[in-house]
């Protein structure tokens, strides 16, 4: 997508207009860049890189949690123009990932009621014919995947905070036929508990995300590990963590079945969603960064991740930009092997999930792009985030730094929200769905 340039400032009187702007796609640029709720609007475009960061502290650190509030009657997300929104479901305990079944089932990782939906569509509508409980008993179950690739799965591949199980499968299952496998229960839940599960396209090798059990390493890590840092690094691939937060901040990959972990990327703070881009056949994944640095430091990012590849946590932030709680950097040596995120966001959106639009439905502007649904953060004295936002990718698969805001609508006021988005997923329909978990709803977005 082809954007302009506006090198201004986002005035009041601009704000009376930013939709009308954003169907211009002009783009907001570094410190221009820097939204609000107040601000935000379907089409409002912004591009920012890791130079445009604020040096870290320069505004206090808020503690801002919403109100969340129900949902007000007569209330929609608002979509651009030539978009309409439906609401599917409503009165869902915790609706958090959604994944599409080949046959068209919308999945639901109902985490706090601790247990998998179902729900089933029939021609087209936004309104599901059937719905069911797919699998109940679990441990904030988050994300799911089935298994193989396909249009036959096997499996129900279900993430928890604690571990993975897998369900047997077959099409149109609305309630699992057969107990869980559990492949391994043995990951810490403490702290950042969403887990995502995804598989590469050969279908051998299973991706894993945990989050970290801190900040930024407070109270989990001694300043060294045992042993020193020069022992622990030539033991571990590049950037793993010590102490609690060994196996965590990562993704880890293993055989489908659970076998032979290993690290697959090092230095992400909190994965909380994962996916496939189906064009070069990478694991993409969105990650919140550390809190308490400020209103505006650091940026979130989402990031195709590489093998073997450090993203800075905890050590660093966008790049080799040194967390200044780690006053004596044990791992400086660190600084110049930080692999940078793809796509910056800005600070404290809380980014949970992430899917590829992969159709010709939407046109050329749309094809090859993604979707993040960002949850809205406690850390911010300005709220930002409570949407969903449109990533620019150029013809190659690569994403150009652009993104748009696409749903918005969920913050009635400085103080109130209510709806905070979680899960995003593109139906076989074409349609884009989003779950969010303040008022416990469903949507759904078709173009006219």
């Amino acid at each position: 997508m082809k954007h302009w340039i506006f090198a201004g400032t986002l005035s009041l009187g601009a704000l009376m207009v930013a939709t009308a702007m954003a169907q211009d796609a002009k783009v907001l640029t570094g410190k221009d860049a820097y939204g609000d709720w107040e601000k935000d609007a379907p089409g409002v475009t912004r591009h920012l890189v890791p130079s445009d960061l604020e040096a870290p502290n320069l505004t206090e650190s808020a503690s801002n949690s919403p109100s969340t509030v129900p949902m007000p009657e007569g209330a929609m997300p608002k979509v651009p123009d030539g978009f309409k929104v439906e609401m599917v479901a409503s009165g869902i305990q915790n609706p958090r990932a959604i994944r599409f079944a080949p046959n068209g089932d919308l999945f639901v990782g109902n985490s706090e009621a601790g247990n998998v939906l179902v729900y089933h569509f029939e021609n087209g509508a936004a309104k599901p014919a059937s719905e069911g409980v797919f699998a109940e008993g679990l441990n904030q179950p988050y994300g799911v995947a089935f298994y193989p690739a396909g249009n036959d799965p096997q499996w129900v591949y279900v993430a928890e905070s604690n571990g993975l199980k897998r369900f047997p499968y077959k099409s149109g299952d609305m309630k699992a036929s057969g107990a869980p496998e559990t492949l391994f229960d043995n990951i810490n839940p403490d702290h950042h508990w969403t887990r995502d599960v995804t598989f590469s396209p050969d279908g051998k090798t299973m991706y894993y995300s945990v989050g970290s059990g801190s900040n930024v390493g407070d109270g989990t890590m001694d300043p060294e590990p045992k042993g020193g840092v020069d022992a622990w690094a030539s033991a571990h691939p590049l950037g793993v963590a010590w102490g609690a937060e060994e196996r965590r901040a990562a993704v880890l990959a293993f055989d489908p079945d659970g076998k032979n972990e290993r690290y697959f990327a090092t230095g992400l703070r909190n994965c909380a969603g994962m996916t496939m881009q189906r064009s070069t056949g990478a694991p993409w994944c969105v990650v919140n960064n550390v809190d308490e640095l400020g209103d505006n430091v650091p940026f979130e990012f989402a990031t195709s991740v590489k093998d073997g590849a450090f993203y800075g946590w905890p050590w660093y932030y966008n790049g080799g930009n040194p967390d200044p709680r780690w006053k004596d950097n044990p791992r400086d040596d660190l600084k110049g092997k930080v692999t940078v995120g793809d796509m910056q966001f800005q600070a404290h959106s809380a980014p949970l999930n992430i899917t590829f639009y992969d159709n010709d439905a939407w046109g050329a502007d749309y094809k090859g792009d993604a979707f993040v649904a960002m949850h809205g953060s406690w850390n911010r004295g300005q709220r930002t985030g409570y949407k969903v936002v449109h990533l620019n990718f150029d013809a190659s698969g690569k994403p150009d730094g652009t993104y748009d805001d696409f749903m918005t609508g969920f913050v009635i006021d400085a103080d109130s929200v209510w709806g905070r988005p979680v899960g995003v997923a593109v139906a076989p329909d074409c349609a884009l769905f989003v779950s969010e978990d303040g008022s416990g709803t469903i949507w759904r977005v078709t173009k006219q």
